[in-house]
């Protein structure tokens, strides 16, 4: 599992508005797509593309396009959502997915509720959109659910994570080609699974219903 925490001054800039409990929600969703962009640069780093033959003014050149099958973004409702439009702005020919997942509180279990995936994923690299890697079993069984599917290459696009969420997708994955980019590594969890310091949740900063 390859992890990278994109530790730019513009990044840590953005977070610590967001993290801050005044930051009203019309900000706090501007701010996540700003960051959403920043953190896809990186996420897409190994995007697969295949060479084209095009024609400039001048003359004829060799470049890249991203190859088929396209690549798959997922965005894990309903926190993710808040993230999709930042992927998409920078790979708009990207595909996009949905899949619904809700942690027990009590167990801070997660349980699958809805998808809208493509019923073949095989060849694909699909691009999990999720603010919080607080426990990662919601992202890890993400990852499974598209891996099941016939995925083979799985990019993880998280705002923060813990060193417990990290350790867990890890430890789930077994091996596979998994990725994860963060924006940034917090502390720990507390005893409600939440991430300290963190942002809250992430959920209802984004749509207003704290």
């Amino acid at each position: 599992m390859r992890v990278h925490v994109a530790d730019h001054p513009l990044i840590t800039h953005k977070l610590t508005v967001l993290r801050d409990v005044n930051t009203p929600s019309p900000v706090f969703r501007a701010l996540v797509e700003e960051l959403m962009t920043l953190l896809a640069y990186e996420g897409t780093r190994n995007v697969r593309v295949t060479p084209v033959e095009i024609e400039t003014p001048v003359a004829p050149t060799t470049g890249v396009r991203i190859a088929e099958p396209k690549p798959l973004v997922v965005p894990i409702l309903r926190a993710g959502l808040g993230m999709l439009e930042g992927m998409v702005k920078l790979v708009p020919t990207a595909e996009v997915g949905f899949l619904g997942m809700a942690r027990n509180e009590e167990t801070l279990e997660p349980a699958t509720y809805a998808e809208r995936l493509p019923d073949d994923l095989s060849g694909r690299q699909c691009f999990v959109l999720d603010p919080m890697l607080a426990t990662g079993g919601s992202l890890a069984a993400a990852m499974e659910y598209l891996f099941q599917r016939g995925a083979d290459d799985v990019t993880a696009i998280c705002i923060l994570g813990t060193p417990e969420g990290l350790e867990a997708v890890e430890k789930a994955m077994h091996g596979r080609e998994v990725t994860i980019v963060l924006g940034a590594v917090d502390e720990r969890l507390n005893e409600h699974g939440f991430i300290v310091p963190g942002l809250g949740d992430a959920g209802d900063r984004l749509y207003g219903t704290v």
